[in-house]
């Protein structure tokens, strides 16, 4: 006979095939989900996450909410000014300016303004469109791998190979890295001559096709591509050869900003400058709230000629949530937190390189990390099953990553900036484990 929590169980996993298939049915089917036994989560709280059996996870995968789930300061902002007041940004309120000068008084010099939105699509499309109002041109420069947002514009950046039948708007240079370089050469220095070559090429494609050359837009530490090492110097070189061709540089900070690297944006780890900065997901810990931040020169000329308004965006709620965002990350140090708990996991995961031959490179900065998953080491051949199957193992074990990267084969790791040294320590054994099982 079958014991109470058997049969237990059996009801909640025939529970949860139910749910998905209404889930199915209501979404439309094909509606993405981590994962080979997807997760029926209820409930969160900082690091962790919980599901409806009542087992906790811990959540190496979520930036969104980046001073953890259900923070009380975040949510306590939320339910105070819900109470007292929210409208359209077409009244003077006192909080939207004071946490537009707070978000900009966090960059350097030239961002100066700031344009509010919902997230990292539309404020994507707004650094795009800036950038050709500020130009006179139509097109732009990205990686082969990147990905930006949903919308038909910015769409177009996403995941476009090098090749001919590139849109007469778009054109990509292969991402740099130094773990699978695109040609031989002596040092990363002239590896990186080698990519920039590729940029120019970019660029003057888009000037004799006739879109002419607005801007390069790049992810400050290129998270999509697989947080590759890149070349010494490359971003600041690339931002030099953008400007000297006419063109803006535009900083994508929606993962690597708010100091998800242990800086406050992924533009200072990577040691460039951008002339317009693109937030997103972080910075609402859950609200939509994003921003385009650039010189009030840059930001008064596109206010001049488009009429952009948002329904939801630059509120009462979004400057109090993100104020107060702010002040978790300030007060409770997280920018040191990121920088000293994800260098020990960094440095962790990087010694067992000895260990298992499946791990092919280890790299990110702050709580960013992936590990790169090969098939063999002197090929560098990417596996992508081992990566998807060592995440779910991981999950099995209480820990959620997500395999990513160009090639799909990079455990993910992006924990909420409230993520303790005590996480990360449980986290390297059951990683140790899964390996040792699947690579032992």
């Amino acid at each position: 006979m079958r014991t109470c929590l058997e049969a237990h169980v059996s009801l909640a996993e025939s529970a949860e095939e139910t749910l998905f298939e209404r889930r199915e049915k209501a979404l439309g089917a094909g509606a993405p989900l981590f994962y080979d036994k997807p997760l029926h989560l209820i409930r969160g709280e900082g690091a962790h996450l919980f599901d409806v059996h009542g087992r906790r996870y811990v959540d190496l995968y979520n930036n969104v909410t980046c001073v953890g789930h259900a923070n009380p300061h975040v949510v306590e902002a939320m339910a105070r000014q819900q109470a007292t007041l929210n409208v359209h940004s077409r009244y003077l309120h006192e909080g939207i300016v004071e946490f537009a000068e707070r978000l900009v008084g966090l960059h350097t010099a030239p961002i100066e303004s700031v344009i509010f939105s919902c997230s990292g699509t539309e404020a994507n499309e707004v650094a795009l469109r800036m950038a050709r109002f500020a130009t006179g041109k139509g097109g732009f420069v990205c990686s082969n791998y990147t990905y930006h947002g949903n919308s038909d514009l910015v769409g177009r950046l996403t995941f476009v190979e090098e090749r001919e039948s590139e849109s007469r708007e778009v054109r990509a240079f292969p991402f740099p890295e130094t773990y699978r370089a695109i040609e031989e050469a002596s040092s990363d220095v002239e590896l990186g001559e080698i990519y920039l070559g590729r940029v120019q090429r970019a660029i003057e494609g888009l000037e004799t096709g006739g879109a002419g050359f607005a801007a390069l837009i790049v992810c400050s530490i290129f998270a999509n591509e697989g947080l590759p090492n890149v070349p010494p110097g490359f971003m600041a070189k690339a931002a030099e050869m953008a400007r000297r061709a006419g063109g803006l540089v535009i900083a994508d900070e929606v993962q690597g900003g708010y100091a998800r690297t242990g800086r406050w944006w992924g533009y200072e780890a990577a040691g460039f400058l951008p002339d317009i900065v693109v937030t997103g997901k972080p910075m609402g810990n859950g609200l939509p709230l994003a921003a385009t931040a650039a010189s009030r020169a840059l930001i008064n000329d596109f206010r001049a000629k488009t009429r952009y308004f948002n329904t939801f965006a630059a509120s009462p709620l979004q400057a109090a949530v993100g104020m107060a965002v702010l002040d978790v990350i300030e007060g409770e140090d997280l920018r040191q937190r990121s920088a000293e708990v994800g260098a020990f996991l960094k440095r962790a995961l990087t010694e067992r390189k000895a260990r298992w031959s499946a791990i092919g490179d280890v790299r990110g900065r702050g709580l960013f990390v992936g590990v790169e998953m090969v098939k063999d080491r002197t090929t560098k051949e990417p596996d992508i099953n081992m990566a998807t199957v060592v995440c779910d193992r991981l999950k099995d074990k209480g820990f959620l990553t997500a395999p990513a990267g160009a090639y799909g084969n990079v455990v993910k790791i992006r924990p909420p900036l409230v993520f303790t040294h005590s996480d990360a320590v449980a986290f390297i054994d059951a990683f140790d484990a899964v390996v040792e099982e699947l690579d032992g």
